[in-house]
Formats: C-alpha cells, structure tokens, sequence
C-alpha cells in the first residue's frame, strides 16, 4: 500500500496530468474547427489570407495559417506605434521644449500632436505660450522628413486622413471649414480665410472644398452650404506658416529663430499619454499615429525622425517577434510596410502583458459592436467579446485584437486579408462570423 503522504502526490500528479492531457485536447479540437472553418469558407479561398489564433494564458499558438506569410497591414501599423508608446513615453508627453534667453522664450516642437487637436482637446502648450510675459520665438529644424511618410499616396493630399508631418503640428495640421448660415462658412484657423476662392463655373453638386496640390489655395463651389457641414482639408505645411498660425491664435505675436535645441532646454509637460494613444486608436488617426513616432525620437536625440525611432524601437524593444518587420511609418498609409499575422499575435501579447490590467487596455482599443472602427464590424452590445485594431487600403482589410469567449478565456488573434477584389464588406463579415465562432464555442 502507498502511504497516505505518497498516496496524496501520486493523486496531485494525476490530476495535473489530466488537465494537462484535456488542455491539449481541448486546443487541438480547437485548431480543427478553426481549420475546418477556413477551409469550407467560400470567401477567404479567393484572395490571400493570413490568420494566428494564440493562448496568451498557455504561451500557445492554437492555430495558424499562412502566419508566417507577409501582409500589408494597413492601420494595423499602429499597433507597433501604439506598442512603441507606452515603452517610451511618460504618461504625460513632453509638449514643448524651451528656454528662456533674456526677455525672449524660444520653444523648440517635439512632435506632439495633441496641440489644440480637435480630439484630445488639450492646451497645455498653449495656455503655457499665452501666458508667457517674454517674446517668443520658434526654433524649426528638428524634423528630418518629408512631409509625406514613405510610400504614401500623393493622390489623397487633399483628404482629411493623410494631414502632412511636421515637428510642431497645430489643429492636426488642416483646415476646417463648418457651415455659419447661408452662403456662409466659418474657417479655422483664420488665416486661412484669404485663401478661399469660389468658382463660379461650379454651379451643381454639393458644397465641397478642395485644395491646390502646391498651394494653400481652396476652392469651393457656387451652391448652397447646407446645415451640419463640416470637412477639414490638410494644409501645405511650413515654418512661417507656423508662426503665423500661432500669433493669430495666441493674438501675440510669434518669431522665427535658426538656433539648435541647446542642452539645458526644458520640458513642458502637455496631455496624457493615454489619452492620446486612445484617440489614435479608436477612429484610426493617422495624424496622431505618425506624430507619436516623432515623440518617441524625441525621447531619445534632438533629431525628430521616423526612421530613427522605428530603427531605435525595432533594435531595443521588437526582438522578440518572430519575424523581421519591415516597418516604415506610423499609421500604416503606406503599402511599404509589411508584416506577419503571427508577429502581430506576439505583439498583442506583449502590450497585453506590458499594460497588465485588461479593462485598462480594452478601454484603449476599438469595442467590437460599440466603438470605433469596430463599431459596427459586429452586432450592436453593452459587453463586446472583440477588442483590436483594424486596417483597410484598397484590397487590404485585416483585424487583429483580442476575443473574449463564453467558456470565460481570451485568446489573441491577427486575421489579415490581401488582394482581394470583392467588397470590403463581405470580407469584413466574413472575418465577424469566424471571430464570432471562437467566442461562442470556446
């Protein structure tokens, strides 16, 4: 006979046993279902499809197709922008840098977007200016960039989404026009109100706003404005034109000065480091995804550049991935960037580890059936089972996030769809009903 001490061990062992044994049977069941799912898919098999299903809590990967394949990931981008953040900035973002020379007030820009963005709201490098007693200067030169990020569209200029890059971005960098009463239109910033010419060869359609591709010049049709109008227009970009908008704002006036960021410069602490991740994320903001990564070169040299920060995150902090990403901006407009369904898995988990508190990071990212661009992905709900990130271009929609399932587990997913030519909404329901499947059944 065992004694009872030997007894109680050999029953522990089994038991554990047994759970272990029921666990790996409990995902292969699950790998198969999820197989069988894509296989008797008629819409997935027209295109290319890459999909990673992984355990956080038993470190696994449940299953996998093409995961390992390189996808245009779109907007997913930013969950590397995202990810990048909370590992290199504080939670309150550094919104200017300055000294204070005699009777003057130099600020150098560090790339923060949330200057009077029409999101955040936040006023803090404002209010700082307003209320300085001393002339002030801006200092440019810290950018090291084009105004456009690589590989992006130069066709969508002229569209609210695709804002140009700059070290001190004021109003996300556009124009916005709002209906003021009949035949009227209020203009912000202000300065740009001289700009607007009416065309009168126009007479139809609807009231549209457009810009000259060089140029600051917006026209606008001989129709009606009608009530609820609203469009913003990004801006050719420059320094003056920054000193100009920030005396007219400020209703002081503002100098341009060529002097390098000195060492001794201070920090002017602006907005919430989580506030502004979670208004990137919810409507997919490229504006602010791109400008973060300058935030980040920002913590890290004088140089304010996209390339550096991605070689810097990539090098210190990305090593863990499986695959090597080819990354190259912030928001994911360009079709340079590729990267791997199950490098975006192992990415998920880390944020999910990193920020350690799941209602904190779901209340960040887009709700399956409640906010952001998940809003209506699926059915409407109070508890959504679906948290992530989505992306779309022309041909490309992917969704990559976390899905919360009945039996109380949550497992993470990167479902990535290229080369298709079908509507983007049958792609989009196709990848609900899959999603939908894993949290009803598992």
């Amino acid at each position: 006979m065992f004694p009872l001490k030997n007894l109680s061990t050999f029953f522990l062992a089994a038991t554990l046993f047994i759970s272990l044994l029921s666990g790996c049977s409990a995902d292969k069941i699950m790998s198969k279902k999820v197989a069988k799912i894509f296989k008797n898919s008629e819409v997935t098999r027209q295109y290319q499809v890459g999909f990673a299903l992984y355990n956080p809590a038993d470190k696994k990967m449940i299953f996998q197709q093409e995961a390992d394949k390189y996808f245009t990931p779109a907007s997913n981008t930013k969950l590397y922008t995202f990810f990048a953040s909370l590992k290199m900035l504080p939670e309150v973002m550094p919104a200017l840098k300055y000294v204070e020379r005699n009777d003057s007030l130099i600020f150098w820009g560090t790339g923060d977007p949330s200057f009077l963005q029409f999101g955040v709201k936040d006023k803090s490098a404002y209010n700082f200016l307003l209320a300085a007693n001393k002339k002030l200067f801006f200092a440019p030169g810290r950018y090291s960039g084009s105004f456009f990020g690589d590989g992006w569209s130069w066709d969508d200029y002229d569209f609210y989404y695709q804002p140009e890059i700059t070290e001190m971005p004021i109003m996300d960098n556009m124009v916005t026009s709002t209906y003021a009463g009949p035949n009227k239109i209020n203009i912000q910033p202000r300065v740009f109100t001289s700009c607007f010419q009416i065309d009168s060869a126009k007479t139809t359609g609807n009231f549209q706003v457009s810009r000259d591709f060089l140029t600051n010049t917006f026209h606008y049709p001989a129709v009606a404005v009608k009530p609820g109008y609203n469009q913003q227009n990004p801006y050719k970009t420059s320094p003056q034109l920054t000193v100009e908008i920030l005396s007219d704002t400020l209703h002081k006036p503002v100098g341009l000065i060529n002097l390098k960021i000195p060492a001794d410069a201070k920090t002017l602490p602006g907005a919430k480091r989580d506030s502004v991740l979670k208004h990137m994320m919810l409507p997919s903001d490229n504006f602010i995804a791109e400008h973060l990564l300058l935030v980040c070169a920002n913590q890290i040299g004088d140089t304010l550049s996209t390339v550096k920060a991605i070689q810097y995150i990539n090098k210190n902090y990305l090593s863990f991935l499986p695959d090597k990403v080819k990354w190259v901006d912030g928001s994911g407009l360009s079709r340079q960037n590729l990267f791997t369904p199950r490098d975006n898995v192992y990415l998920l988990d880390s944020i999910y580890r990193l920020v350690n508190n799941p209602e904190k990071l779901f209340d960040l990212l887009p709700a399956g059936g409640k906010s952001g661009t998940l809003k209506n992905a699926y059915p409407k709900t109070d508890t959504p089972f679906v948290y992530g990130k989505t992306g779309s271009l022309g041909g490309v929609h992917n969704q990559s996030g976390y899905v919360l399932t009945k039996k109380g587990k949550t497992y993470i997913y990167a479902f990535m769809n290229n080369g298709f030519v079908k509507p983007t909404a049958e792609v989009r329901a196709e990848m609900a009903r899959v999603i939908t499947y894993i949290h009803d059944n598992f």
